[in-house]
């Protein structure tokens, strides 16, 4: 295996049911998972076994809401008895005391919570749930009182970036280990919010003011996520700048030092057992009821393809930034249907574009 593409991190849908209806969901996810039924627990400690195998990443159990499955802490107790880092991912309103002694005799890790607004009224709204703001309220407070550490996931559009900063110094008064700001993929029940994206000339402000805000932020971890053109943004400022600073790193973290790592360093499988590049690409590489995870990793002409950064057309193809950053695959495939073409929502002109229009005047 090449070291370079070692997989790191998985997210694994266990179910796809869900008791909320988020309006941004990549799963679409119901109560009543029609067609995508649970698998059975003996399935999923063999996928655990497949994986363990051939390396050690960490597993995310995610949905969907993960704790609508009984036998949720016995996979994860499972995983952590395999040598592997098992994380959880919750919308916290399942969340309970006697499942934070649960998480903890298995041994989880981390749990990620997601908030979406500093108040319930944004929150609520944005997770078409009333009562979701309390719950994680509720759960940030028990994993405190249990010793249980916690991630902040925080998706914005154009109905809540006006929030950033404000969850931003929530996610911190709650204690969270750290804050991950999403910059949202039109997928699944996502894909109706295409007019709902923060636009280019946002998206790059919003990024700026991530960099100085990491540059300040002493205690809690922070990342932009599906933001790859950060990485492009982190060298420009340190060039202009003329300084760097330590970017802060955790062991359940995939590191923090490029942009799109889809199918790269991270993969997500679903429910019926695809393996796709990511939790926000509908792609498969593969299906682990017929191939070994090894296989699909190594062998897939979808991962394959987008490891391959000589492939990547449009501006993505030509940017001498396309090392560090890549440009998201996802969003390219949704708004282009090609996910070798350039990251829609990346304003920068790439200097070999320049240069060339340049010499045409």
């Amino acid at each position: 295996m090449i070291r370079e593409f070692e997989p790191k991190w998985i997210a694994w849908e266990i179910t796809r049911r869900c008791n909320f209806n988020c309006v941004h969901c990549r799963s679409s996810s119901e109560m009543e998972a029609k067609g995508h039924p649970d698998f059975p627990t003996e399935e999923a400690y063999r996928v655990l076994d497949d994986i363990a195998g051939y390396a050690k990443p960490v597993i995310v159990l995610s949905g969907g809401e993960p704790l609508l499955r009984s036998d949720v802490f016995d996979i994860a107790k499972y995983g952590t008895n395999k040598g592997l880092r098992m994380c959880l991912a919750t919308n916290g309103s399942l969340v309970t005391e006697e499942n934070c002694l649960k998480m903890k005799e298995a041994e989880i890790k981390m749990v990620s919570l997601s908030l979406d607004g500093s108040t319930a009224a944004v929150h609520d709204n944005f997770r078409n749930q009333e009562g979701a703001f309390d719950g994680v309220m509720n759960a940030a407070e028990l994993f405190n009182r249990h010793g249980i550490k916690f991630l902040i996931n925080s998706s914005f559009t154009k109905r809540n970036q006006d929030e950033i900063s404000k969850v931003y110094k929530l996610a911190k008064k709650l204690g969270a280990t750290a804050w991950y700001m999403f910059m949202i993929v039109p997928t699944g029940r996502g894909e109706d919010m295409m007019n709902e994206l923060i636009s280019k000339e946002d998206y790059e402000e919003l990024l700026e003011w991530h960099y100085e805000m990491e540059k300040e932020e002493k205690d809690l971890l922070v990342r932009p996520t599906c933001a790859p053109h950060y990485y492009r943004v982190i060298l420009q400022k340190q060039k202009k700048d003329g300084e760097k600073f330590e970017r802060r790193s955790l062991k359940f973290s995939t590191g923090g030092a490029k942009g799109c790592i889809a199918g790269q360093v991270i993969a997500l499988i679903d429910v019926d057992g695809n393996v796709l590049p990511c939790s926000y690409f509908p792609k498969s590489g593969g299906n682990i009821r017929e191939q070994s995870f090894k296989d699909i990793w190594e062998n897939s002409e979808l991962f394959l393809q987008m490891r391959d950064f000589k492939k990547y057309k449009g501006k993505c193809g030509s940017c001498e930034y396309i090392n560090v950053c890549g440009g998201c695959r996802a969003r390219a495939y949704a708004v282009t249907g090609d996910y070798l073409d350039e990251e829609p929502f990346c304003g920068y002109i790439p200097y070999k574009i320049r240069k060339a229009e340049e010499n045409k005047k």
